[in-house]
């Protein structure tokens, strides 16, 4: 196929095919992005009625709020241990279905379903199995009552929305990581058998080595999905509770705007909360990207 035919034969096609997508997007994320950082520096009416310019004092009642620096602690807790299992489980899942033992064929298939979930329905199923009454850890009650509470014990409330996120984040890494494993060539597993090396010498040494493109992809979705995307889990599974232990910052900055109609605190916190994710993905495509090898 000549690299003629591949070429549209009418430049505006291209951009009329794009154009609703790009639409959507402004609509969707850079205009309410704008209308964040704009009501940052104002005074907002909650139901209109005109603003009032405050300078940085948003900024200066957002930054001195107790509440506004434990949400974001607990965001940050919430990101390195729900991002680092969202990752590692898919890719011990990968490993072993591209390893085609049995059933693997199968099971390619079965781990790609929860991708057509939407967030507040894993939230509704998970809030349900991991019910301390009549879900899978109803058993630690029987053993020993109140073992297990997430209604009641912070910690059983954080683990269940870590577990709830993680397992809606296997398809897509599970996809991005096998396909890496799948493009190695099997003439490097040849060369590295021949030269003595077990499967666990060449996960180690041969296929880690060779997917770290595929892994710093999603390390970084897996990051930035984590800050900003838990919040229909959380509407669904603890409400932020119990006693604010699974109120993340994003979800605080919802109760803040549409249940205390704070406009202008709101927007603050959405305003820092954008420079955090940007600060974050800066960082990691430069302390990890340069280290990651895109030639083989």
């Amino acid at each position: 196929m000549s690299s003629q035919s591949s070429r549209f034969g009418n430049s505006w096609l291209p951009v009329l095919l794009v154009a609703p997508l790009m639409l959507l997007i402004v609509l969707f994320f850079y205009v309410p992005v704008f209308q964040a950082f704009y009501w940052s520096f104002f005074l907002e009416q909650p139901f209109g009625g005109g603003s009032q310019f405050v300078g940085l004092q948003n900024f200066e009642r957002v930054l001195s709020d107790p509440e506004f620096w434990m949400a974001g602690w607990r965001t940050i807790v919430f990101m390195l241990t729900a991002s680092s299992l969202a990752v590692v489980v898919p890719l011990m899942l990968a490993v072993a279905a591209d390893r085609k033992i049995r059933l693997s064929l199968a099971a390619r298939n079965v781990l790609v379903w929860p991708k057509g979930v939407a967030g507040a329905s894993i939230g509704v199923v998970f809030a349900f199995i991991f019910n301390p009454f009549v879900g899978i850890m109803a058993p630690l009650n029987q053993l020993s009552p109140g073992l297990w509470n997430p209604g009641i014990d912070g910690t059983d409330a954080f683990i269940t929305l870590v577990a709830a996120h993680v397992w809606s984040g296997i398809p897509f890494n599970f996809v991005i990581l096998l396909a890496g494993l799948r493009s190695i060539p099997q003439t490097m597993f040849q060369a590295a058998a021949m030269d003595g090396a077990g499967p666990w010498r060449r996960i180690r040494d041969v296929q880690l080595p060779l997917i770290m493109p595929q892994i710093f992809l999603t390390l970084v979705l897996e990051f930035t999905e984590s800050i900003t995307s838990v919040f229909a889990l959380i509407d669904t599974i603890t409400n932020g509770g119990p006693g604010g232990a699974t109120t993340l910052l994003v979800y605080k900055i919802y109760v803040d705007g549409f249940s205390g109609y704070d406009l202008s605190g709101a927007s603050t916190q959405t305003a820092i909360l954008m420079v955090f994710v940007i600060i974050l993905a800066a960082a990691q495509f430069f302390f990890l990207g340069r280290r990651v090898n895109y030639e083989r």
